[in-house]
């Protein structure tokens, strides 16, 4: 019996991709997981010694029964015989019971496991820097959240089980044989070596394989994620053929080596049961030459015939299962590789909180690339007194985004510091620092929820009555109260149910009720129509009353009004002023201003 940059941050960080584990390392490191487990995994032990010692004792039985019929003399020892038959069928039955006792309790165990992990991941996710999301597609870090850890789940929930038992049985089984008979024990484990030839051969191939098979699927599911998510923008342009081109190339290369890690993986079945079927006919002959010459009883060969079996079989299960732990040693070692990247810098000792800041900034001196042979910014430095509006304009890739980037420390400085109230910033929690920031961005993101979840999405405490105060002061509580629901309409993922313009006066009103000290608006307006940024413009005046404001806008019309703006080219900062002083300047400001006021001309 066996047991069963700009917008997106930047994509080209070149951030270095750490190394898969090898597979010792990445078993070790699951095995940590099973710590809390180990009282459970105990009393799954003894159940196994249980079965294992049942299924054992099944082949003596048998050999005993053998032994009870004397065919030569025509007696059959009858009590002997019932003897053995009822303690067969009630070994049988308690076996199969604590096989079932096993799987139940192992069920558990591993999707425990599995959960922390899980947690584990996402956890780590949430503390990942900005640079990671810019270098990893959505869909491949959703392969790694759900196809490699369920493929481990279903590793651990088979294999545990599976190597126990298999260890103990060839253990019980080799001691078993040597009892009976040591000649015919060294026959038997003559098959041994070249199993594990075999295994370490196909092991070898097999985990190359899986590990592709695990990167292709992530490239899969990255494609699929970006097609599904840009749907309305591959049909604009006709792209739906590249589309399923571009799937069709993935898939098939997915597909290729999934049938050769199959191929090669299943090799080991047939290969063994040839190797099995050699052995056992080695003991065969052996034993019937022992048996003519008297020297063992026909039970005993029946007996040991079984217990070669026994010995045999697990070895080919932990063949099969060695092979089936690549697979999920090949998810787990690209799990581990999230888990292994480096975090947010930790906040310094002592960090300060940030707590009612009046919001003057200051760059002193600022460089930085996302990548050091790279440089975006160079020897940046300004002034933005508190309740000071800042205007960021200038071409494409400028560095404009990078700014308010390094002020709300989504990345750190490579040289110069920032400072707000005269406090370097790094000398602020991170936590504490933006919370003291209020950001709408130019592609509002709104989460799977009811209107008014999304409005108290940073401030969860927050009342009805401000709820709606906010969407006032935003402008959006009159198509809101339109709405089948109001401020309980559901939106779908990413709120694409809302027009643009609805979504950024929702984002506004989200900006409003967190209450910040100093605003970031990044192309808050460029996407909407006219009608609908003056009322978007009206809500930003509303929002910037009274707090420190970075706007950057290439629609320069909306900036007129800013205290200061700085036209940024190349990563520096060309021009200073406001809009009057760089209008007489007849500078790069002037030559930008005009260009788009005749381009609308012309239009």
């Amino acid at each position: 019996m066996q047991n069963g940059p700009g917008r997106n941050f930047g994509a080209l960080r070149g951030a270095p991709v750490i190394k898969a584990k090898d597979f010792k390392g990445t078993m070790k490191r699951l095995w940590k997981y099973f710590g809390s487990e180990k009282k459970l995994l105990v009393i799954i032990f003894i159940f196994i010694l249980i079965s294992v010692a049942l299924g054992l004792s099944v082949p003596f039985l048998i050999g005993r029964a053998i032994d009870s019929i004397s065919p030569g003399i025509g007696v059959v020892k009858f009590n002997i015989l019932s003897i053995m038959v009822v303690t067969l069928i009630a070994a049988y039955v308690a076996d199969a019971f604590m096989n079932f006792l096993q799987g139940w309790l192992m069920a558990g165990v591993s999707q425990r496991i599995v959960q922390r992990l899980r947690e584990s991941i996402f956890e780590k996710l949430q503390k990942l820097p900005i640079a990671f999301f810019d270098i990893h597609t959505h869909g491949e870090i959703m392969s790694r959240l759900a196809n490699d850890i369920e493929n481990i789940s279903s590793t651990i929930s088979q294999a545990t089980i599976q190597l126990m038992s298999s260890s103990i049985t060839i253990t019980g089984a080799l001691v078993m044989m040597l009892i009976l008979s040591p000649l015919l024990t060294v026959a038997s484990v003559i098959t041994v070596p070249m199993v594990f030839i075999l295994t370490k051969v196909i092991a070898k191939k097999t985990k190359v394989l899986f590990k592709e098979q695990q990167v292709q699927l992530g490239k899969l599911n990255g494609h699929m994620e970006e097609a599904i998510s840009g749907i309305a923008v591959v049909k604009a342009f006709n792209h739906e053929e590249k589309v399923i081109e571009k799937f069709s190339e993935i898939n098939s290369k997915l597909c290729n080596v999934g049938i050769k890690a199959q191929i090669w993986s299943g090799y080991v079945m047939p290969l063994m049961n040839v190797i099995n079927n050699v052995g056992f006919a080695v003991v065969a002959a052996v034993g019937g030459a022992l048996a003519v010459r008297d020297m063992i009883t026909v039970g005993i060969i029946a007996s040991f015939l079984s217990y070669s079996r026994q010995f045999s079989r697990p070895l080919n299960d932990l063949a099969s299962i060695f092979n089936t732990l690549q697979s999920a040693v090949a998810g787990a070692e690209r799990v581990f590789e999230i888990l292994d990247e480096a975090e947010e810098p930790e906040d310094k000792i002592g960090a300060k909180s940030m707590d009612n800041i009046n919001g003057h900034v200051r760059f002193e001196a600022v460089d930085f690339g996302y990548r050091r042979d790279v440089p975006i910014l160079k020897n940046v430095s300004f002034d933005a007194p508190a309740g000071s509006s800042t205007a960021l304009v200038g071409p494409t890739g400028a560095g404009k985004t990078t700014i308010v980037n390094l002020l709300a420390r989504f990345y750190d400085v490579t040289a110069g510091r920032i400072l707000i109230d005269g406090v370097d910033i790094r000398e602020y929690s991170r936590d504490s620092l933006r919370k003291c920031f209020g950001i709408v961005l130019q592609d509002t993101y709104l989460f799977a929820g009811t209107i008014k979840e999304n409005i108290k999405y940073g401030t969860f405490d927050a009342t009805d009555e401000e709820i709606q105060r906010a969407a006032a002061m935003a402008n959006a509580d009159t198509f809101i109260k339109r709405l089948p629901k109001g401020y309980d309409t559901l939106l779908s993922e990413s709120g694409s149910n809302l027009s643009q313009g609805q979504r950024q006066l929702l984002a506004i009103a989200r900006a409003i009720l967190a209450n910040p000290s100093i605003l970031i608006l990044d192309e808050a307006t460029s996407s909407v129509d006219t009608r609908t940024e003056l009322h978007i413009q009206e809500a930003m005046l509303k929002l910037m009353k009274g707090r420190t404001s970075f706007i950057i806008a290439h629609r320069l019309s909306t900036i007129r009004d800013a205290d200061i703006i700085m036209v940024i080219d190349n990563g520096e900062i060309v021009e200073k002023g406001n809009h009057e002083e760089l209008i007489n300047s007849k500078g790069v400001y002037n030559k930008l201003y005009y260009s788009q006021f005749k381009n609308l001309a012309e239009n």
